[in-house]
C-alpha cells in the first residue's frame, strides 16, 4: 500500500493527488496555473491531465 502523503521522485500526479498536498480549491488551482504561478499540466491523453511530480515537489519547496 502506498503512503498517501508520498510524492514520487519522478512520474505524474493527477489533480486530486496534487490538491491533497496543496490545499487550494480546483478553481484557484486552475487560475494560478493560467497566471503561471503554478506549474503547467501535461496532457497524457484526450481526457487525462497530470503534473510532473518534480514540478509539484519544487512548488512545495517554494512554500517552505
Amino acid at each position: 500500500m502506498q503512503n498517501k502523503n508520498f510524492i514520487p521522485t519522478t512520474g505524474f500526479l493527477r489533480l486530486p493527488a496534487v490538491l491533497s498536498f496543496i490545499p487550494v480549491s480546483k478553481s484557484t488551482w486552475w487560475a494560478k496555473v493560467k497566471t503561471g504561478e503554478f506549474p503547467k499540466p501535461v496532457k497524457l491523453g484526450k481526457n487525462t491531465t497530470a503534473w510532473r511530480a518534480e514540478d509539484i515537489r519544487a512548488l512545495i519547496a517554494e512554500f517552505k
